[in-house]
């Protein structure tokens, strides 16, 4: 916490992500981001009488690969009604899963090997959606709301953590990682800014070293994981006043106000009893059975943990893994480009610099990355290796094959890019030397990093030709 102050934090998060289902989840409405408001509606999500909903058994799979990646058991489950005053909701209940969830008691691993714990990841339906106009969109002080129902019966899983967390910051890795999760499992798109994935802070504070829970907020939709930094810095400081100061936390619901950057109170926290929950009288008991469940869980690509770990294997095995390539492991599997790492270590390249190249080039435009096909990065790659195109120039022919893609010497040659000779090199370098006589005098004593100094000077000289290892191990050669 902040200030030094002799409270911890301790956190929860429920996350809400939409499935990405061709229709709804009671009905067979279309579920797309962006239409027309309330074009994408019938009977059933409007909660007209008579209507009757019809489980989306996609979206049932979906949760079910969602469990599996989480290590959850997938258990048969029930649907129930929430009752709730939802301005946004016609039927004016949510139909989500109660006391028996389809999914419970997985983990989710951090980078760091911190484990945070699932309680369940449960199917329900989403509401719609509520645009307060005027008074800077709240309700409080606009002029009228319109309510745009598209979104109402959208399949979500809302998957809760345990109060395991214990920072912002390892808040914010827990859903960045989640998210990948969710990507990689292709069971949401995980776009926080089109409000797919939206998540939920349990914030409390309790005297460091103490075991027992102080009373907890929930903060609610934060859209971003910068909202979700900021929502729970802020709450965990505003708590730890009020205990200081001789008051107690009071159980309530809050707003991130991100404008202000603070919470404000919004109503008192609900229990489960407020909600009058009861079993959905129009769906039968959810029991996948154990064919379905293997099946599901034998089609899931490796998750990100796994694809980290077969990165820095790779990279073990020339040298020990610095903090520098953990972070560059992080950035390549979270862009989804780990596949050109291993088309280039295939090809005989180092995992060194294929990893460095696509952490810090490649992730520079990871959507074009993307559909790079690996065996032209490959080839790139190999011909800085075999010093046919320096780092300076493989970094130039690069957006090149990302934008147009092609064959990567054609594209060198076009560019003007062609290895300079060994004979040529060395006499550059020699006449370089000759040109800066009381450098050379300082790095002959000892000063090495004037071998930047000099890579530059030869570099100019080339017009960016030279490989820079090849400067330097001829500069040490000629310092004897």
């Amino acid at each position: 916490m902040n200030g030094g102050s002799g409270y911890e934090p301790v956190i929860g998060l429920e996350v809400h992500c939409e499935l990405r289902t061709a229709t709804k989840l009671f009905c067979g409405c279309r579920n797309a981001f962006g239409d027309e408001p309330n074009t994408n509606v019938c009977p059933v999500c409007l909660g007209l009488p008579g209507s009757l909903p019809v489980l989306n058994a996609g979206a049932v799979e979906l949760a079910m690969r969602i469990g599996t990646a989480l290590s959850c058991e997938v258990r048969p489950s029930t649907f129930h009604r929430k009752n709730y005053f939802y301005p946004d909701m016609p039927k004016d209940y949510q139909i989500s899963q109660y006391d028996e969830p389809i999914n419970v008691n997985g983990h989710l691993e951090l980078r760091d090997g911190n484990r945070i714990g699932i309680v369940r990841a449960h199917l329900e339906e989403d509401t719609g959606k509520t645009t307060h106009i005027g008074g800077g969109g709240r309700i409080h002080d606009a002029d009228h709301s319109l309510v745009d129902y598209n979104r109402a019966g959208v399949p979500l899983v809302e998957i809760v953590s345990a109060p395991d967390l214990r920072s912002a910051a390892q808040a914010r890795e827990y859903v960045v990682e989640l998210r990948s999760i969710l990507v990689a499992t292709q069971a949401s798109d995980g776009r926080m800014e089109e409000g797919s994935m939206r998540v939920d802070a349990n914030v409390s504070v309790r005297p460091v070293g103490s075991a027992e829970l102080g009373t907890r907020c929930e903060i609610k939709n934060l859209n971003s994981i910068r909202s979700l930094v900021r929502a729970i810095e802020h709450e965990t400081t505003r708590q730890a006043e009020v205990l200081e100061s001789g008051g107690k936390v009071a159980q309530e619901t809050r707003h991130w106000d991100e404008e202000a950057g603070r919470t404000v109170a919004l109503r008192s926290k609900e229990e489960a009893f407020d909600y009058r929950y009861f079993p959905e009288p129009d769906l039968v008991p959810l029991a996948p059975d154990a064919r379905w469940q293997k099946d599901v869980a034998s089609a899931l690509p490796p998750m990100p943990a796994a694809r980290r770990a077969r990165l820095r294997e790779l990279v073990a095995h020339a040298s020990p893994v610095t903090v520098a390539q953990e972070d560059q492991i992080a950035t390549v599997v979270e862009d989804d480009l780990d596949q050109l790492v291993l088309a280039a270590t295939g090809a005989g390249v180092g995992p060194a610099l294929a990893l460095a190249r696509t952490a810090n080039e490649a992730s520079a435009l990871p959507d074009a990355a993307k559909e790079l096909a690996p065996a032209a990065y490959a080839q790139l790659l190999e011909m800085e290796e075999r010093g046919e195109l320096t780092a300076t120039q493989v970094k130039a022919v690069l957006p090149h094959l990302l934008g147009h893609r092609g064959d990567p010497a054609d594209i060198a040659r076009r560019m003007g890019f062609e290895a300079l000779s060994v004979e040529s090199l060395e006499a550059e370098v020699a006449r370089v030397v000759d040109e800066h006589p009381a450098e050379w005098e300082r790095f002959k004593a000892g000063e090495d990093r004037l071998s930047g100094f000099f890579i530059g000077e030869v570099m100019k000289a080339t017009g960016q030709k030279a490989d820079g290892k090849a400067v330097v191990a001829e500069l040490r050669r000629l310092r004897g």
